[in-house]
């Protein structure tokens, strides 16, 4: 599938999971740089944004590259393959933990891209850009739309809690 004309967001809700997701992104020609190749992402809850981005050969490790907790965390290395060719993410999602209203724990992610550990266990301490606000209910998996044709395909999600 691809995302154009808004995102997709799943109708269940899901805590904590394991996430399989493979994404295609498309060739910019050079003079399109930075967020403008290929950028959507995938938010897990509909609250934390893990990046995705066409950041093949880019040597910079930055919080909005490929793999990044976005805004909040850049990968540990970049695994990106070349653009139009499919890439995995497996990502190993605890949610954020709450006594009531009051959170005791925060979220935590790991990110295994292209068989690469970038993200081990990293605790999340609060959204993302553009993300919901925190809180003990479930949330969906959403897929962001910013106007560049990213296809997913072979996605699926197995919960943990």
């Amino acid at each position: 599938m691809e995302v154009r004309n808004g995102d997709i967001e799943t109708r269940q809700n899901f805590g904590d999971f394991k996430l399989h997701v493979e994404f295609w992104l498309p060739l910019y020609p050079p003079d399109v740089t930075g967020q403008a190749r290929a950028n959507s992402g995938v938010y897990l809850q509909g609250r934390y944004e893990i990046q995705v981005l066409d950041s093949f050969g880019d040597t910079t490790l930055a919080n909005d590259e490929a793999g990044a907790i976005y805004a909040k965390k850049a990968p540990d290395s970049n695994a990106a393959t070349a653009p139009q060719t499919w890439q995995t993410y497996e990502i190993t999602f605890r949610a954020a933990r709450f006594n009531g209203a009051t959170k005791t724990d925060n979220a935590r992610v790991t990110v295994v891209w292209n068989g690469v550990t970038v993200q081990n266990n990293v605790a999340i301490d609060g959204p993302t850009t553009l993300g919901q606000p925190e809180g003990s209910a479930a949330g969906p998996i959403r897929l962001q739309d910013h106007g560049n044709p990213v296809r997913y395909r072979n996605i699926w999600i197995e919960p943990t809690n």
